[in-house]
């Protein structure tokens, strides 16, 4: 028997038991549909994180000054003063895996152009700040290794700060305040966005470091060192060569505590990076039980059609038909279910998710491979829950099909 006449014996008898057919049809659909917008809610969600992770910077690790414990208090966060530019040139010249690394001071400014003003943080860099934390300037330049040697009284904006002050205009080549530095605005930096914590990424100016500690502040200390290490690989093996360095170089015997922190975001974003995908997996699992269910649903209406069709089967064994053309004939009909199923799934799927962002917020992001998975699931639903009344058919005798009533 060709391939044509089983789907055309298989269509028909479908359409005989339309009313069972078209609920399995939908059983199998609300399956495929609930997989595909849970998967997709899960997609933005690691979407989010995976973007996050991308905007830290290349392999960067952050050396943030102060947390020692002192007379048996714990110094927060840039507590004490002991991180000095020394300690950056060490780290360059004695520490070999690390490819780049800035010198950082920050604070909180105020930033005046004409009537407007914005309170805002600064940061004090080197050009190679911008290649550490993977940023690109949109508008204009970022400021040069020679604006940092001599200190000039130049910024470049982020741009949540450039929007506030300048609305449309363009603030390259303008003047502002930053307190009460007049500072030339040479380039705005593309925009980031919110960071995984709720901040305004886009919310600071940057500025040599040397015109930072000379002209804003009169410090000599550094807030922080911005390292990016020359692999993924080597970050571990990095972090301990700088630690012992710093460490030397601090005069810190081995029972007092580190007096600054070291810092690897990139840590933290991975584990919730693989929390995502863990939970993403749990979810398409919960919705996967549907699909179970559909499957289930098609193996009863396929015994019920076994069970009713008894004489027909026992009719055609008699007359010549093999085990396999039975056989291949249910498992036909179940196949067709379980395609028909997918297919109004996917559509369902599709709208559905449209509908969970628009009603309730949620981002949804679906993939081609997020339909082709279930697509498959669906029809791997129709061959595993469909062979069993299949195999029943084909083994029925012909003897006793031929007596049923």
């Amino acid at each position: 028997m060709n391939l044509r006449t089983i789907l055309r014996q298989a269509a028909r008898a479908l359409s005989r038991n339309w009313i069972q057919s078209a609920l399995s049809v939908l059983g199998i659909a609300v399956g495929v549909a609930a997989f595909i917008c849970v998967v997709g809610i899960g997609n933005a969600s690691t979407s989010a994180v995976e973007d996050q992770l991308k905007s830290l910077g290349d392999n960067f690790i952050w050396i943030e000054a102060g947390s020692r414990s002192r007379n048996g208090i714990r110094m927060g966060s840039r507590g004490i003063r002991t991180l000095v530019l020394g300690d950056v040139e060490a780290i360059r010249t004695q520490v070999p895996l690390i490819r780049l690394l800035s010198p950082n001071v920050d604070g909180a400014v105020q930033v005046v152009n004409g009537n407007a003003n914005w309170a805002t943080q600064y940061r004090g860099v080197t050009p190679d700040f911008l290649e550490i934390r993977r940023w690109q300037v949109d508008e204009g330049v970022f400021f040069s290794d020679l604006d940092v040697e001599l200190a000039v009284p130049v910024c470049v904006m982020g741009k949540t700060v450039a929007d506030t002050l300048f609305g449309d205009q363009s603030p390259v080549g303008q003047t502002v305040r930053v307190n009460k530095l007049p500072c030339v605005v040479v380039g705005v930096l593309h925009p980031k966005g919110i960071s995984a914590t709720g901040q305004d990424q886009d919310n600071f100016i940057v500025m040599p470091y040397t015109t930072a500690m000379k002209r804003l502040t009169g410090t000599f200390w550094l807030d922080d060192i911005f390292c990016s290490a020359v692999s993924q690989e080597s970050m571990r093996n990095t972090t301990k060569q700088i630690v012992g360095l710093l460490r030397e170089r601090h005069h810190l015997n081995p029972k007092e505590d580190d007096d600054f922190n070291i810092r690897s975001p990139e840590d933290v974003i991975k584990m919730q990076l693989s929390m995502q995908k863990t939970m993403r997996m749990l979810l398409a699992s919960i919705a996967s039980l549907s699909l179970i269910v559909g499957g289930i649903g098609i193996m009863n209406i396929m015994l019920v059609s076994v069970t009713q069709r008894t004489r027909e089967i026992g009719i055609r064994l008699a007359v010549g038909a093999t085990e396999w053309d039975v056989q291949s004939q249910f498992l036909a009909e179940a196949m067709t279910i379980a395609i028909l199923g997918g297919l109004l799934g996917m559509m369902l799927g599709y709208f559905s998710s449209g509908a969970v962002q628009s009603l309730f917020g949620f981002p949804t992001l679906l993939t081609q491979s997020v339909f082709a998975v279930g697509a498959g699931f669906a029809a791997a639903v129709g061959i595993l829950f469909g062979f069993y009344p299949a195999r029943k058919a084909s083994q029925l005798d012909p003897i006793q099909g031929l007596r049923y009533e």
